[in-house]
């Protein structure tokens, strides 16, 4: 394969064309987790810091501005996570016009971001007027483009947790994990804690781009409760601490990867529920990524394949299937529709109406008083 490749090497112009013929020599490798990057890259003479407000605005003429029309929802437990405009200091509401940024009247400019070039961080004024009332000035700090796209995922993320609230009576807990890091750990603390009483549980790894913690998460799961403590005063409780004893349901889909993908088979292997979704990513060859080039480049090589104690190597090239095959159309989801959520939720209802899981009741208390004999 060297040998095939080398005569575009005298091609190449620069390290993205280097990159892009490593690429295709290592593809012929058939493998998943092979990724070429980095290096001695050119860089541009400019770097244009795009930043918003976290917030979707739409023009208006006749309002003489811009209309915030929807605000990123976020979680106010973590209320550091919230927009810009949703901050107690910079508090600007659904359905009031920004006129102007740092006084250029945003009807000026074709687009408000233009004002807001290489300011993320950075406090800027808006002039903005409400519903009603007068216009007054507010002190706003943007953000950078990639934090806006974090708040994004971050409101796709709580409104499945609102949905399924809602749609279940607070019966079905959620948890999305976004990927199988250390940060994920926390935040599967955060999530999971919470919900762990509940009848059911969503475990949401779609768009799930992979780690190490897998093994963690199944244990966690398998713990079974098998003694209960009854206070005094107060509902009983159950040793193996937070172990779940009510029915769960995995999602996935074609964007899961790696260990996303190693906990669903798992997940499967073990039983321990119905996993709804699309065939997922195919990726199982895993790697260190510990082959740095001379000028900090990587071009990744394939070194841990994963089989079963059947002797079947598992998941590479063909992905985890799901047990019940749910798509989300491309249409119906931009509407804000999710098929697969919602055959998460319809299936662990049906589960819990046939087999509830209530915490057994204590026993008769025992009478331990002595007993005197005369």
């Amino acid at each position: 394969m060297r040998d095939r490749y080398l005569p575009l090497v005298d091609r190449v112009a620069n390290r993205d064309e280097l990159n892009n013929v490593i690429a295709q020599m290592v593809s012929e490798l058939s493998a998943l987790h092979t990724f070429v990057q980095g290096g001695d890259a050119r860089k541009p003479a400019d770097q244009v810091d795009i930043a918003t407000l976290g917030a979707v605005l739409q023009r208006d003429e006749k309002a003489s501005g811009y209309v915030v029309r929807h605000i990123y929802q976020h979680d106010p437990d973590l209320p550091d996570q919230a927009p810009p405009l949703a901050r107690p200091e910079s508090l600007v509401k659904e359905g009031e016009v920004i006129l102007s940024i740092d006084g250029q009247s945003l009807l000026g400019v074709s687009d408000e971001r233009s004002l807001l070039r290489g300011k993320a961080g950075q406090q800027v004024m808006l002039h903005v007027k409400p519903v009603t009332g007068d216009a007054r000035d507010v002190l706003v700090r943007p953000i950078s483009e990639r934090d806006d796209s974090r708040m994004r995922y971050a409101e796709w993320e709580y409104s499945r947790r609102l949905k399924v609230d809602a749609d279940s009576n607070r019966q079905i807990g959620y948890v999305h994990l976004q990927a199988m890091g250390s940060g994920d750990i926390d935040q599967w603390a955060r999530d999971y804690y919470p919900v762990f009483d509940r009848q059911g549980l969503i475990i949401d790894v779609r768009h799930n781009h992979g780690g190490n913690i897998d093994s963690w998460l199944l244990g966690d799961l398998l713990r079974k409760a098998w003694f209960y403590w009854q206070p005094r005063v107060g509902s009983p409780s159950w040793n193996m601490q937070y172990a779940f004893r009510g029915h769960i349901v995995v999602l996935c889909d074609q964007e899961t990867a790696s260990d996303g993908e190693a906990f669903s088979e798992g997940f499967k292997h073990f039983q321990m529920g119905k996993v709804i979704g699309t065939r997922t990513w195919g990726g199982e060859i895993w790697l260190s990524g510990s082959n740095i080039q001379a000028d900090n480049g990587v071009a990744t090589a394939a070194e841990i394949g994963v089989y079963s104690a059947e002797g079947k190597w598992l998941i590479e090239g063909h992905g985890v299937e799901p047990d019940i095959v749910v798509d989300n159309p491309p249409h119906a989801t931009f509407a804000g529709n999710d098929a697969q959520l919602q055959a998460a939720i319809d299936l662990l209802k049906q589960q819990i109406k046939e087999d509830p899981r209530p915490v057994p009741p204590h026993p008769p208390y025992p009478d331990k008083s002595f007993k005197y004999q005369p």
